[in-house]
Formats: C-alpha cells, sequence, structure tokens
C-alpha cells in the first residue's frame, strides 16, 4: 500500500496518461494531489472507498485559480470528467476531517490527454484494412477487460475488508461469551457448595 502526502506531484506528459494509486488518509486529515494540465486538456477522475468507517469520504476539484470544479460530501465512489479552460496546476483532494477515529483507504483514477491512435493510419482519413479493423476491435475489447478487472479488484478488496471486520467481530463476540459462560460455571458451582457446606442447628422441643 502507497502513502501519499500533501503535495504528492502526479506524473505529467503530454500525450494521455494516467494514474492509479491507492492511499491511506488517516483520521482528521486531508491530502491533495496536483497536475499541471494544459488548456483544452480532458481529464477523468475516478475513486472509491475500499476500506475506513462508514466507506466515505469529501473530495474536491480546483482549477489554478482557485475555483472548486467538483465538491461532494461523505461520497463512497464516484466520476467527474472536465476539459481545462486554462493552463496551470490543478488540485485534487480528499478530506477525512469529519472522522475522528476512523482511517479511509482510497482508491484513485487519474487520466488525462487524449489516446493515442493505436494505428497511424487511423490519424488519416483512410478506409481501414480488415486486419487493422481486428486489432481496433482487439484494442477495445482489452480496454473493456482491464477496467473490469480493476472493478473486480476493488470489489474483492471490499469485500475481504468487510470480511475480516467481521471475522474480528465474531471472534472477540466468541471470547466474551466464552469467558461469560466460565464466570458463570464458576459461580454455579460455588453457590451448589455453599448449599452442602452450610450448618444448620437442630432444634429439640422439649416436652
Amino acid at each position: 500500500m502507497l502513502y501519499f502526502g500533501l503535495g504528492c506531484i502526479l506524473l505529467q506528459v503530454c500525450l494521455a496518461s494516467g494514474t492509479e494509486l491507492t492511499f491511506e488518509l488517516p483520521d482528521n486529515e486531508k491530502q491533495c494531489f496536483y497536475e499541471e494540465l494544459e488548456k483544452d486538456v480532458k481529464f477523468d477522475l475516478d475513486f472509491q472507498v475500499i476500506a475506513g468507517g462508514n466507506y466515505d469520504v469529501d473530495c474536491f476539484v480546483t482549477d489554478p485559480q482557485g475555483n472548486v470544479l467538483y465538491n461532494e460530501r461523505k461520497k463512497q465512489y464516484d466520476s467527474f470528467s472536465h476539459t481545462t479552460v486554462m493552463r496551470g496546476v490543478y488540485q485534487v483532494c480528499f478530506s477525512n476531517e469529519f472522522s475522528t477515529f476512523t482511517h479511509k483507504v482510497v482508491y484513485l483514477d487519474f487520466r488525462n490527454g487524449d489516446e493515442e491512435p493505436l494505428l497511424q493510419s487511423m490519424t488519416r482519413s483512410t478506409a481501414l484494412t480488415q486486419l487493422e479493423s481486428s486489432c481496433v476491435a482487439i484494442h477495445e475489447v482489452l480496454k473493456v477487460v482491464a477496467d473490469s478487472q480493476t472493478w473486480y479488484r476493488l470489489r474483492e478488496a471490499h469485500d475481504r475488508v468487510k470480511a475480516e471486520h467481521l471475522l474480528q467481530r465474531v471472534t472477540y463476540w466468541s471470547m466474551g461469551e466464552a469467558v461469560l459462560l466460565f464466570v458463570i460455571g464458576i459461580g454455579q458451582v460455588v453457590m451448589l457448595r455453599s448449599f452442602f457446606s452450610e450448618k444448620k442447628g437442630s432444634v429439640v422441643a422439649a416436652t
């Protein structure tokens, strides 16, 4: 698991780029990520809380002038797309300041720029050959497969955390029941022995 503090700089490239990371967000803290983008560049943001508390987090995105482009409170997961209107550093922040004792584990997927054409011939206004069309179709299917694998990994991680939390609660409950049964058993034995150890005097009636 990767830990990223305030001021972490994301990778910046001229063509299409993407950053996928999972980070831990402590309670009462905020973490921000920065990306320098050119004008008229589209970026996409996907995030999901994998573990912690009620699986919610605050998220907001601001432009280089500090204008808020996206602001959502206590979201478990969400997506956001935007096309930049100016060049500069854009900020993506996640806040867990409303939580006083639970930390969160958050998955972040940040993509920006246009995807580079799979084939150079796709940039020209010419028809694709059958082989080129097949390659493009396979490429699109593989992109869907990659997205599906990411979704299933997130679901698996989310379910595993919930299962481990449930296992921990069941274990503590079982230990508590075992201790309670032990105490009750000892109490019953002590109470039963007291019935036989108590001496009662006999009263002789004089006639």
